[in-house]
């Protein structure tokens, strides 16, 4: 069989057979266990030849000279193909979106997603969420604090939270602040917050700012920085213990790098990044992570990007063994998603 060939329908079910049932048990498989599993009536010999074949063109590899076989990255890969996101139900998706519109900030439903995705596949669940300056403005509050010190609050439509401590010169006190607050959400509550501050500086800039009670304290907190919010992502990682139980074939030493590699934030964004080029909604499979680090090498990802109308992009991931429940993980990830998304646009 010539690695350009596209395989028989009756290779591909035997291939799909091995992989499903290495899936299952982790051990090499046998010609006659596949025979057992199959329907039809195909003997032993004949899956032999098959699996011979399949060999020979890279799907399939040899652990040991008496051993069955096992499937490769590109037999991992041409069985992704053939599964459909979302069709098994896996999660209470209502108790889902209950819990994720009872979130009170973005945060929480980042780090919900990412225990759902744990939970659901016991693997290493990952949600992150990437906010940008065309986020729209859902409301400010300010409140005093000791010693001059002002908390500066920034709500966005996403239930992005941004709060902010500056210290001031001189004291305002905490009817002047929501008189401020008043102003602010009155004229700006709905606008992107780029446009939101370029807006109150021209405000703040022209003449009659001077004269007006209210601009002359916003220019204080302007200068401290109000509606200027931190735009770092909120991403949340969850499972990684998951992965200890699991025979991944790695050296202590290389198992230790890969747990800290998981536990760096940056990281992983960068892996996201990297793998999940599609377009938003498109579920994307990643089989083999040795590209990004070698002890990634024995690792599939499984993501979805989501985005959403007021600015924000979030990135839904299981990270598990390349041997995972595909279907599983690629319905919980897809189910996910599509929540996440319901809740927050």
């Amino acid at each position: 069989m010539s690695s350009q060939q596209v395989l028989s329908s009756r290779e591909r079910e035997v291939l799909y057979s091995i992989v499903e049932t290495y899936i299952a048990t982790g051990e090499p498989v046998a010609s006659r266990t596949i025979s057992r599993r199959r329907q039809e009536t195909l003997s032993p010999a004949s899956i032999r030849n098959v699996m011979a074949d399949l060999f020979e063109d890279g799907y399939l590899a040899q652990p040991h000279t008496s051993a069955g076989r096992i499937p490769t990255e590109k037999a991992f890969r041409l069985y992704v193909q053939s599964l459909t996101a979302g069709r098994k139900a896996v999660l209470d998706l209502k108790q889902l979106r209950t819990d994720l519109n009872e979130a009170e900030s973005l945060a929480g439903c980042v780090e919900c997603s990412s225990h759902a995705l744990t939970e659901v596949t016991r693997n290493f669940g990952i949600a992150a969420a990437i906010p940008t300056s065309s986020q729209t403005l859902d409301r400010v509050e300010l409140l005093k604090l000791v010693d001059r010190r002002v908390l500066m609050i920034v709500v966005t439509r996403d239930r992005m939270v941004r709060e902010r401590v500056v210290s001031l010169q001189e004291d305002i006190g905490q009817d002047d602040l929501t008189c401020l607050r008043n102003y602010l959400n009155r004229n700006f509550g709905g606008w992107v917050l780029s446009e939101a501050r370029l807006e109150l500086r021209r405000r703040l800039s022209d003449e009659s700012a001077a004269y007006d009670a209210i601009l002359k304290r916003l220019t204080v907190l302007y200068g401290k920085g109000l509606l200027d919010v931190d735009w770092a992502p909120e991403i949340s990682m969850e499972g990684a213990s998951n992965l200890v139980g699991l025979d991944l074939y790695l050296t202590r030493e290389r198992m230790r790098e890969l747990f800290q590699t998981l536990e760096e934030k940056k990281r992983m964004l960068q892996l996201l990044d990297r793998f999940l080029e599609q377009p938003g909604g498109e579920l994307a499979v990643q089989v083999g992570l040795g590209e990004e680090h070698p002890a990634m090498r024995v690792l599939s990802l499984i993501g979805l990007k989501v985005v959403m109308p007021g600015g924000l992009s979030a990135k839904i991931a299981v990270l598990g063994p390349i041997r995972m429940d595909y279907e599983r993980v690629m319905s919980a990830v897809w189910q996910v998603g599509n929540a996440f998304q319901e809740a927050i646009g």
